[in-house]
C-alpha cells in the first residue's frame, strides 16, 4: 500500500521544518580568483541524522569548504557489514560508519578515530590517489570533487568510514509537484512498509530525508526515484527498490541502507550515484532477472552477497538479459562476489546473458571460503545459460581478504542448476590490474566439449606491476597462465593473453 497522496501537506510541512533548521548548515564563500569566469562559489550542504535513526560513535568527522571554510560536524550513520565463519557457516554483523553531504568546489575532511591508537590510514580507492595527513588519531584529506571514498584506520576491514559526497543540488523537485511523492528532511514511514509508485511520478527523498520501506516499481513506465536522502530497509524480509516488469525508469543518488535494487524483466532503466550497504542474509546489492539495457553508472556498494548479481531465469521472471554496462562504479563484497554472472537461468527453454560492459571499476574486497564461490569477476553458466559478448575494460582490483581474481566456468551446481551451461564465449578483457598477494589461482574451467569456454582475450592484464602476454618471457613449455599460477583445462580454447602493441596490431591487420 503506498502513502497516500492526502498526505503530502502533512509531509511537506514536517519536512520543510527540518529543513529551516537545515539550511543553517549550508555554508558557501566567495569564488577564489584563480577559478574560471562563471565558476560556483564553494558550497557545503550537510544534514543532520533524524531522531529515531541508528548512529555509529566510532568516528568524529567534520568537513568544511577548503581552505579555509566554517567546520561542519558530520553525524555518522551505521550501516552493518557481514563476516561470514568459514567454521561455522555462520555470519557476524560489524557495526560500521557512514556520513555523507554535497559541495561544489573543493572540501577539506576531518576524521578522528576515537578508539584511539592510530598509527596509519588509507582513503579507498586507492587508484585516487588520496594520501591523508595523520596526526595521532586525525586524519584530514582534502577532496576536489564529489568521490565515494572508504576511510581505514590501521587496516580495519569493518570499523570503517565511508564517506559518500554529491554535487549540490541545483534544480530538485518541487514539493507542490502532484506528480512528486516529496520526503523532506526527517524520518518517515509508510502503511504496511512498502510505497507502490505509479507510472509518470517521481519519489523525491530529500536530503536529511530517511524513509523507512520498500519502494515498489512494477508493472509501470516511466518512473524516477531521487534524491540526496536515504532509504531504509525496515527489517530484513521488507526494504530496498525493486523494478519488475517495468521500462524507462531512472534512479538517482539515493543510499540504500540494509537492502538495495533488484531487477526483474526490466528495461531500459538507467541508475545514477546510488549507494547500497547490506548486511543480512542474500544481501545482494543489484540482483537482475531476465532485463535488459540497463546502466549503472557511479555506484557505490558493501554487501553482504554479490554487489552485482546478473541472470536469466528465475522465479517468476523469464527471458534473456542483455545490454547490461556498470561504469565508474566501487564495489565491497563482504561475501561472495562483486560482479556474479549466470548462475540462474530456464533449462527447459534455454536463455542467453549477452552484451555486457564493464568499465573503469575499483573493486576493493571479495571474501569468499566457499570456491565454488569465488571470483571477484565471476562468469558461471548454469541452467542452460550462454553467456557470451562480454567486455571488461579498466578494473582495477586491490587485494582482498578470499577468492580469486576470475572465475569463468561452464557448470552444473546441484544446489542451483537443473542443468548444465551452454557455455561463455567471446570474451574482452582490456587493462585488468591486480595488486596483492592473497589471489587463489584463477580458474576456467569448460564442463565438456560441448560446453566449452572459448575465444577469452586478455589485452595488458598487469598482475602485480607485471604485463602478461603469450610473448612474454618464460620456458616454452610453460603456458602463460602459469606465469600467474592460474588454470585452464581442456575444455577452454581460443584463450589469448596479448600486450596493448600487439592488440592493435592485430586489430590493424
Amino acid at each position: 500500500m503506498s502513502t497516500p497522496l492526502s498526505r503530502r501537506n502533512a509531509l511537506q510541512a514536517a519536512g520543510a521544518t527540518v529543513l529551516a533548521a537545515g539550511l543553517a548548515e549550508v555554508t558557501a564563500t566567495s569564488a577564489r580568483a584563480d577559478e574560471p569566469a562563471g565558476a560556483p562559489a564553494p558550497q557545503l550542504v550537510t544534514y543532520p541524522i533524524p531522531a529515531g535513526v541508528g548512529t555509529q560513535a566510532s568516528f568524529k568527522a567534520r568537513v568544511r569548504t577548503a581552505p579555509d571554510g566554517e567546520w561542519q560536524t558530520l553525524t555518522c550513520y551505521a550501516p552493518g557489514v557481514k563476516e561470514i565463519n568459514p567454521t561455522t557457516g555462520s555470519g557476524k554483523v560489524w557495526g560500521s560508519s557512514m556520513v555523507y553531504f554535497d559541495f561544489s568546489g573543493s572540501v577539506e575532511v576531518e576524521v578522528t578515530y576515537l578508539k584511539g591508537g592510530t598509527t596509519k590510514a588509507r582513503v579507498r580507492p586507492d587508484s585516487y590517489g588520496i594520501t591523508p595527513e595523520v596526526g595521532g588519531d586525525t586524519v584530514v584529506f582534502t577532496l576536489d570533487e564529489p568521490k565515494d571514498v572508504v576511510v581505514q584506520i590501521n587496516d580495519e576491514i569493518f570499523d570503517c568510514l565511508h564517506v559518500i559526497t554529491n554535487r549540490v543540488e541545483k534544480c530538485p523537485p518541487s514539493a507542490d509537484d502532484p506528480d512528486v511523492l516529496y520526503y523532506g528532511p526527517g524520518l518517515h514511514s509508510v502503511t504496511g512498509n512498502i510505497l507502490t509508485v505509479p507510472s509518470g511520478k517521481t519519489v523525491y527523498l530529500a536530503g536529511g530525508a530517511v524513509l523507512k520501506a520498500q519502494i515498489d516499481v512494477k508493472g509501470v513506465e516511466k518512473v524516477t526515484v531521487k534524491g540526496h536522502g536515504v532509504l531504509l530497509a525496515p527489517n530484513s524480509a521488507v526494504g530496498g527498490l525493486r523494478i519488475e516488469n517495468s521500462r524507462n525508469c531512472r534512479v538517482e543518488d539515493v543510499v540504500f541502507l540494509g537492502s538495495g535494487i533488484g531487477f526483474g524483466q526490466a528495461e531500459n532503466v538507467r541508475v545514477r550515484k546510488t549507494r547500497v550497504f547490506t548486511w543480512g542474509q542474500w544481501g545482494d546489492g543489484y540482483p537482475i532477472y531476465c532485463s535488459k539495457n540497463l546502466t549503472f553508472d557511479g555506484c557505490f556498494a558493501r554487501t553482504s552477497d554479490d554487489c552485482f548479481s546478473i541472470y536469466a531465469h528465475r522465479g517468476d521472471f523469464y527471458g534473456d538479459t542483455r545490454g547490461l554496462t556498470i561504469k565508474n562504479c566501487i564495489l565491497w563484497a563482504d561475501v561472495a562476489h562483486p560482479i556474479n554472472v549466470g548462475t540462474h537461468g530456464n533449462s527447459d527453454n534455454p536463455e542467453t546473458i549477452e552484451n555486457l560492459l564493464i568499465k573503469n571499476v575499483d573493486i576493493l574486497d571479495h571474501r569468499e571460503p566457499q570456491m565454488n564461490y569465488q571470483g571477484c569477476i565471476s562468469l558461471n553458466a548454469g541452467d542452460s545459460n550462454l553467456i557470451k559478448n562480454v567486455r571488461v575494460e579498466d578494473v582495477r582490483v586491490e587485494d582482498f581478504r578470499w577468492g580469486q581474481l576470475l572465475c569463468f566456468r561452464v557448470m552444473f551446481n546441484t544446489k542451483y542448476n537443473t542443468s548444465v551451461g551452454r557455455g561463455i564465449e567471446d570474451v574482452y578483457i582490456k587493462n585488468l590490474t591486480y595488486t596483492g598477494t592473497r589471489a587463489n589461482p584463477s580458474l576456467f574451467l569448460g564442463y565438456d566439449a560441448e560446453h566449452p569456454v572459448k575465444n577469452v582475450t586478455f589485452e595488458n592484464l598487469v598482475v602485480n606491476g607485471v604485463v602478461i602476454a603469450d610473448t612474454m618471457r618464460k620456458p616454452t613449455w610453460y603456458y602463460t597462465t602459469d606465469t600467474v599460477q592460474w588454470y585452464a583445462n581442456e575444455h577452454v580454447t581460443g584463450l589469448k593473453f596479448l600486450t596493448t602493441a600487439e592488440a592493435a596490431a592485430a586489430a590493424a591487420s
